[in-house]
């Protein structure tokens, strides 16, 4: 089973567009770049979703996310929305037979992912949560020496995503409505890298500081597994950071330059600090496009679930997310949603 792709296209699948905010202007561009065929973007005003098409070039612009999920034209839909909405738009797409790139955080508790998840298996559809991060060629190699015992037993995982964002109380970053804090936004990314190391943890300590608000400011969580492994992540969105990873094992470790969760270099170092190996694979575009080659190698192969982010692994990622709310006193009104 591959573990990586060359991020490119052979542009059979048409891709619609769902939301057109910052996120999904990245995610364009690096489908326009790769080869992929977007065909419609789809907003709740039909003023947002033209001006997005004129920008992308993009053929078809809908007024509605119901009349995007519609499109015959479609085949997969990229769901960009705040995370709140997340649930009710990958639902709307794979009701109308649409594959679904939904971005992360993929939902914002672990009962939402799980009915994502159980839809696309009975529709056998793809859904696949676009953590760009785990399709870099970095991880892949990163995974490769991991699996092939070159740092020995692997034994803890450090990784944070600290960032100065906007202190705008009414941002949809410090509002609890809209599934706002550090957690699901910044620390979505070290947690999915321990998972990705390490697998789900055994068990979490968490603690955070809460913004006035309501929702984490900063927060940072120690995962524990069965064999003592420890993973230590952290995240904040009012100060900004050096966002280094490390991968540390007995016979040495891995560090992942700043920002690691973007394409970039790292070195692997012998227990006395000598380095073996300094990895940089230059990337085109953002790097955003690895994560829909994955999505539609998927597509193309009859599958509905890979190895390197399975469905089933976006789910306890989310019920990992929510033990630490849990813990921290973080709530959404989703939480109690029936």
């Amino acid at each position: 089973m591959p573990n990586h792709n060359n991020g490119s296209s052979d542009g059979q699948l048409r891709w619609g567009i769902l939301g057109t905010g910052f996120i999904a202007g990245l995610q364009t561009q690096d489908l326009l770049d790769n080869g992929f065929t977007v065909q419609a973007v789809g907003s709740r005003s039909l003023g947002s979703s033209q001006a997005f098409s004129d920008r992308y070039g993009i053929a078809t612009a809908h007024g509605s996310y119901e009349d995007l999920a519609a499109d015959p034209e479609v085949d997969v839909v990229y769901v960009a929305t705040p995370h709140v909405f997340h649930h009710a738009n990958a639902l709307l797409a794979m009701n109308a037979g649409k594959h679904v790139l939904v971005e992360k955080a993929f939902t914002i508790n672990a009962r939402e992912a799980q009915d994502i998840v159980e839809l696309a298996e009975a529709k056998g559809l793809v859904a696949l949560e676009a953590m760009w991060t785990r399709f870099l060629p970095h991880m892949a190699r990163l995974r490769e020496i991991v699996r092939d015992g070159t740092l020995g037993e692997v034994r803890k995982v450090v990784a944070s995503h600290n960032q100065n964002l906007p202190k705008d109380p009414a941002h949809r970053l410090n509002d609890p409505a809209l599934g706002g804090g550090a957690l699901l936004d910044l620390g979505i990314y070290p947690v999915s890298f321990a998972f990705d190391v390490f697998g789900a943890p055994q068990r979490i300590v968490a603690t955070a500081a809460m913004a006035d608000t309501g929702v984490d400011r900063q927060t940072a969580a120690i995962f524990d597994y069965a064999d003592g492994q420890q993973a230590l992540v952290d995240c904040s969105l009012d100060t900004a950071g050096n966002n280094r990873a490390v991968i540390i094992g007995t016979k040495g470790w891995v560090e992942i330059d700043p920002v690691w969760y973007n394409p970039t270099p790292f070195t692997r170092y012998d227990t006395a600090g000598n380095v073996l190996e300094k990895f940089h694979q230059p990337v085109k575009s953002r790097g955003m496009q690895y994560q829909a080659a994955e999505l539609e190698r998927l597509v193309r192969e009859g599958l509905t679930a890979g190895t390197l982010l399975p469905p089933r692994e976006s789910v306890d990622i989310m019920a990992a997310l929510d033990e630490i709310r849990r813990q921290i006193g973080l709530t959404y009104d989703a939480d109690t949603r029936v």
